[in-house]
């Protein structure tokens, strides 16, 4: 018994010493283009800086007739039970999202606006397209649940509030 409880605990000192010495690695020029990616991101510009649009703006957006395309990033179940109705809407789920063909499918002439539940898959979804070049990709702040608490009647039928001036 004593003899089996040495063997494992030497084996299991040999492996974390063995693993802490040799140390963990990282990409370092896929973390240099992060730190790029994310320099604008702070202070009180940090949603700005992420790219992130709330549901006000994206509204008044799409009232003033700017061009703007959606991507819904939620799951096919997800968008089946509700989903926006733009002409330039894309329903591409997150796990397919990144495949060449839907890539290629997403405009880079106009503002695209991506849409998730909640935001979080968005943020994350939208980050990566702006790493890999799509420029004009903005992340709607809250999802659908936050476009859903700001939009009623009221605010859909009335006209479109100017956008605030630029500091």
């Amino acid at each position: 018994m004593f003899q089996a409880r040495s063997i494992a605990l030497t084996t299991l000192f040999v492996l974390m010493v063995g693993f802490g010495t040799t140390g963990w690695t990282y990409d370092a020029n896929l973390a240099g283009s992060y730190a790029e990616l994310f320099a604008p991101a702070q202070g009180a510009q940090a949603g700005k800086g992420l790219n992130c649009i709330k549901p006000e703006a994206f509204v008044n957006m799409i009232k003033r007739g700017e061009p703007v395309a959606t991507i819904d990033i939620r799951t096919p179940a997800e968008a089946n039970v509700f989903s926006t109705a733009l002409p330039e809407d894309l329903s591409i789920p997150l796990n397919e999202l990144f495949l060449p063909a839907n890539l290629e499918r997403i405009p880079t002439d106009r503002t695209v606006v991506v849409i998730c539940k909640s935001g979080i898959r968005a943020a994350a979804a939208g980050t990566a397209l702006r790493h890999i070049g799509f420029d004009r990709v903005f992340i709607l702040e809250g999802g659908f649940k936050a476009l859903i608490d700001y939009l009623d009647p009221v605010v859909a039928n009335s006209p479109p509030t100017e956008p605030l001036p630029k500091n």
